[in-house]
């Protein structure tokens, strides 16, 4: 497997990890601040027993059918809140009050304030479960006995949702006159929030740590992977380039050896042009001395040059039948290359071919009226090298 496709298969995987485990969701968060509401029920054990009757209910737990407790308060990012409370209850006959069996029910009223700390920025926060500790001052009607209070209060609250939840606390109430005695008040009830201002929990802040981490570490790979890519298409440019940079020197090359090649067959045909011509009279095939002379010339040449060879081109003058015309440079060209053949030069290196009257040197067509000297140069064997 390739660097960049292991790349690619990592980036996929840790992906697929974080859709599946790293990724944000409405657990992670918690309420950081919001206004509440509260309604419930409050319960009153005014029987001065101390811890040994906090439980017993029956005997010192006084209550009312109906909802008897109301409360509002603002909690703040910081843990504080700052509550104030109403709560209603009757005194019941038979119940303990103030150490005897209460005879005569009575009513009970209280309007209290207090300020309280959540324990969650001590123990930790969570989702679900709030602790609580607060203190504060109110008053308090009981009996018919009025006395301000000093308050202290432990509970917690335990949410279903983000707005609703449960809240449940006991607060000892200190009378500010100590004649008119001390109590207990429990509570128990319905809370609902609002104004929420939510954040992340311990829980969902180290899985933010945790999503930026692999987060930084796909765009690593991701660059990662880029920068592999960059670096493969530079590659393949380079290879491209010299490729064509070699196939352009190649061509070159090649072309230069063609112009090479073509400037010395252009040398070799005006030097073997050079030895003068060989022209024919009318109707014949003679080589006269002039012809000859340069015809051994030629076999010279390719004495020298044993690598030559050559082509004779024969022709006619436009006097005369086509046909007829065409035979007779078929037997020229025969004689050229049988003249050389005598001079030593191998029949394999000469081919001929016979042009008739096709390839005038000038206008003397069968259209035109000219000299002698004029149809003289179209009787001819000329050269071609087709190898050297």
């Amino acid at each position: 497997m390739s660097r960049s496709k292991l790349l690619l298969f990592i980036l996929v995987f840790t992906n697929v990890i974080y859709a599946q485990d790293f990724q944000l969701s409405p657990k992670d968060s918690i309420v950081k601040s919001s206004w509440m509401v509260g309604l419930g029920y409050n319960f009153v054990d005014d029987a001065d027993s101390g811890l040994k009757g906090l439980f017993k209910v029956e005997e010192n737990w006084n209550a009312v059918a109906f909802p008897s407790r109301i409360s509002i308060g603002r909690y703040f990012k910081n843990g504080l809140g700052i509550e104030a409370i109403g709560t209603y209850n009757k005194y019941k006959v038979g119940k303990v009050v103030e150490s005897a069996v209460n005879t005569v029910e009575t009513d009970y009223f209280a309007v209290d304030a207090r300020l309280s700390y959540d324990l969650n920025k001590i123990i930790g926060e969570t989702a679900w479960f709030d602790p609580y500790v607060g203190i504060g001052a109110g008053y308090t009607d009981a009996r018919n006995r009025p006395r301000g209070t000093v308050n202290a209060v432990v509970g917690f609250r335990t949410w279903f949702s983000d707005r609703w939840g449960l809240d449940l606390s006991s607060s000892g109430k200190i009378a500010m006159d100590q004649a008119k005695g001390n109590h207990l008040q429990h509570a128990a009830g319905v809370v609902y929030q609002f104004g929420v201002e939510k954040g992340l929990s311990k829980r969902g802040l180290e899985k933010l740590v945790l999503i930026e981490a692999f987060e930084k570490e796909n765009q690593r790979i991701a660059d990662s992977i880029a920068a592999k890519n960059a670096e493969e298409k530079a590659r393949l440019l380079a290879e491209r380039l010299a490729l064509e940079k070699e196939k352009a020197r190649l061509a070159a090359e090649e072309k230069a050896k063609r112009d090479a090649e073509e400037a010395q067959r252009k040398q070799f045909e005006e030097t073997i042009k050079g030895y003068g011509d060989v022209q024919f009279a009318l109707n014949s095939t003679y080589l006269n001395s002039k012809s000859r002379a340069a015809l051994k010339k030629v076999a010279t040449l390719m004495e020298t040059n044993p690598n030559l060879r050559i082509q004779v081109n024969a022709h006619t003058d436009s006097r005369g039948e086509s046909a007829y015309n065409q035979k007779l440079s078929e037997r020229r060209a025969k004689k050229t290359v049988a003249y050389l053949v005598g001079q030593g030069v191998s029949a394999d290196r000469i081919t001929f071919e016979a042009h008739g009257e096709q390839q005038l040197l000038n206008d003397c067509d069968d259209n035109s009226r000219c000299s002698e000297a004029q149809h003289k140069v179209n009787r001819r064997s000329d050269f071609k090298v087709i190898k050297f």
